[in-house]
């Protein structure tokens, strides 16, 4: 679950998130949604703790990310836009290192990257050094490095960014999987398709502000509407 209470972000005297509030509940499947410079990116980060807030508080699974940052952190899995990795070291390699931070046990962290692997088709590439990576196989390591401790909730930005079709399709697929099992997943794109494929639940920010919200019925109806009300939204 995540909770963000009357966040307010600004940088000096530019505000970048504007009283935002909003609740995700387990297993909900969240998207965040909003045009370049919304304030999105800068919300994720607060949220995850690589910001601190100007106000407001932001709360994973009852946790303060920026007053108990161990304690939310270790139950959340985190993918930026832009993935960071050893360029020398593997996808094994950095999988361990990460399962390790969190204290993955040995054997329990191998049958993890293993079945990882086998998920998002990894195997190919999967004791390659990261320097030799494209930005889709980049993407699929960091976001199984971001599920490696199985975290409850999972927030990730832009996750299909780079990803041939089938990547796509696994990644998605899994995620869909996880979701129904329970994992809180938290996603920012621009791939509007992708969120009314995937997300139970939407806002729009925009001018650092939720400015719509809306909760998908199971029978797909809203299919195919969402652009327009999108753009009608952020005009």
């Amino acid at each position: 679950m995540i909770e963000i209470c009357n966040l307010v972000k600004k940088f000096g005297e530019s505000t970048a998130v504007n009283d935002i509030s909003l609740i995700v509940e387990k297993g909900q499947f969240f998207g965040f949604l909003g045009p370049n410079g919304a304030g999105k990116t800068t919300t994720i980060k607060t949220l995850t703790g690589l910001y601190r807030p100007t106000s407001g508080a932001c709360f994973v699974n009852g946790y303060n990310v920026h007053t108990h940052p161990v304690s939310a952190k270790k139950r959340f899995g985190y993918v930026p836009d832009q993935p960071f990795l050893y360029d020398k070291l593997s996808g094994r390699e950095y999988m361990h290192f990460i399962g390790g931070l969190f204290r993955v046990g040995a054997g329990e962290l191998t049958t993890r990257i293993e079945q990882l692997s086998a998920s998002f088709e990894m195997g190919a590439f999967l004791d390659k050094p990261a320097e030799e990576y494209s930005q889709g196989m980049r993407q699929r390591i960091a976001l199984a490095g971001a599920l490696v401790h199985e975290p409850t909730v999972l927030i990730i930005d832009e996750p299909l960014l780079g990803l041939d079709p089938r990547s796509s399709w696994l990644v998605k697929k899994y995620l869909k999987q996880k979701a129904a099992e329970g994992l809180t997943v938290f996603m920012s794109t621009h791939l509007l398709r992708v969120v009314e494929e995937l997300c139970t639940r939407i806002a729009i920010v925009n001018g650092g502000r939720i400015v719509y919200e809306e909760t998908f019925d199971a029978d797909g109806a809203h299919h195919g509407t969402l652009e327009k009300r999108f753009l009608e939204i952020t005009q």
